[in-house]
């Protein structure tokens, strides 16, 4: 008996999109009028590079087709009311008036923080609003669907409020740093960056190489790498397994912590320097081993391990896939995945068995994508394979009586716009 998968299909977008149709329905059934407008942003998966942005390191996502719509007007007062196609009956509003970080609960906290933050940041002239929301990003994922929601909101609450910020690289720097405060100082799930970067700066066609060095400008900080799956004859499978995906547990601080911890130890500012002095030596695994002994125990050794070949592998995939030699670039998605297992402890068995579900389906390679502890994880494949390895997952997963994963296949897509 063949298990069925069920494969998440991206929204149209633009005006009459199917996308920026159900936000706008929606704001007009519960506020009684037109929105002003409607913006989206999408989704991302992470190649290659995790667990690296907050240790000023590499890493390279891709924006996904599957994007977030906000339906958005904006109000003179600080009341803010939202609402969402996940629960369109039980609207929610907050005031920004007075606000502190932690104020608001519940998935608001994460619109709202985004206009808070903005005040923060030097921007008075933001005020409250009404939103609806819509979403094709599968929430728990590993997809980064609060990034698709934030930077969606950032670059909504630019336009309405004038800020002069989302067209160019620089201002939208300054948004993704309003999406980053508001996941982290409103919403209190720790993030490092690289999901609003890739939310607000990917292109289509292309991986951002995003190096996340804190002395870097806007406009050196980032890579436009070509990634045309279809012009190589693959594909790349990304499978939701279903298994419970939070950032907010604990989990995450403490590897950050243990990884600054060891960054002081080692007398470096991050763990990206003692990366870049390991990578660039004559005998890497010995200038690796070298720098291990320094540390204390064996979980702050394993985690640095992890960061420092980690970072390494981002520019050898780059390199790898831009001359085709898609083999070895599997090979490094193997090796990712098999250290943020062994080394940093952030999968789980759903995402480990998916994994090997996908490599002995015949894919090039597999790896988990995202934070861990549950989520996705992604397959670089032949074209047309992504199918047959998605339904091998979904076998594999009855077998063991997970929940049956959904899947999609990923193309590079566009960042955050404005779509009416």
């Amino acid at each position: 008996m063949t298990t069925t998968v069920e494969f998440m299909q991206a929204w149209t977008q633009g005006a009459d999109g199917q996308g920026a149709t159900r936000a706008r329905e929606l704001f007009q059934k519960v506020y009684g009028e037109d929105p002003q407008g409607v913006w989206s942003a999408p989704g991302r998966v992470n190649l290659i590079g995790e667990h690296t942005d907050y240790n000023a390191g590499l890493c390279l996502p891709i924006a996904l087709p599957h994007r977030t719509y906000v339906a958005v007007s904006p109000r003179t007062d600080s009341r803010v009311r939202l609402v969402s196609t996940m629960d369109p009956e039980h609207p929610v509003q907050a005031d920004l008036d007075g606000l502190q970080a932690r104020g608001v609960s519940g998935w608001a906290a994460y619109p709202v923080g985004v206009a808070w933050a903005l005040q923060r940041d030097g921007f008075p002239q933001v005020q409250g609003f009404d939103l609806a929301l819509a979403s094709c990003v599968p929430v728990g994922s590993g997809l980064s669907s609060s990034a698709a929601m934030t930077c969606a909101v950032a670059l909504a609450l630019d336009d309405l409020f004038g800020l002069g910020l989302g067209g160019d690289e620089a201002g939208r720097v300054r948004l993704i740093q309003a999406a980053i405060t508001s996941e982290n100082d409103m919403a209190g799930a720790s993030t490092g960056g690289m999901d609003q970067s890739a939310s607000m700066r990917c292109r289509s066609g292309c991986a951002l190489r995003l190096d996340c060095r804190p002395e870097l400008d806007a406009m050196s900080n980032v890579r436009q790498v070509p990634f045309d799956l279809r012009a190589a004859g693959l594909e790349l499978l990304v499978v939701d397994t279903r298994a419970q995906h939070q950032l907010n547990d604990g989990q995450y601080d403490q590897r950050r912590a243990t990884c600054e911890q060891a960054a002081h130890l080692l007398g470096v500012a991050n763990l990206r320097q003692a990366a870049d002095q390991v990578n660039g030596a004559a005998d890497p695994p010995s200038a690796l081993a070298a720098l291990l002994e320094q540390l204390p125990d064996e979980t702050m050794r394993r985690r640095v391990r992890h960061v420092v070949s980690e970072i390494g592998r981002v520019d050898r995939f780059i390199e790898a896939f831009g001359r085709g030699d898609y083999v070895l670039a599997g090979r490094l998605f193997n090796a990712s995945h098999d250290s943020l297992r062994d080394d940093y402890e952030v999968t789980c068995p759903e995402l480990d068995e998916a994994v090997d579900a996908a490599r002995q389906g015949g894919a090039y390679g597999a790896r988990m994508t995202g934070g861990g502890f549950g989520g996705s994880i992604i397959a670089l494949a032949d074209a047309g394979k992504g199918s047959d390895l998605a339904r091998d997952v979904a076998e594999r997963f009855a077998s063991k009586g997970f929940k049956v994963p959904r899947a999609l296949i990923a193309l590079p897509s566009s960042a955050a716009v404005r779509e009416v």
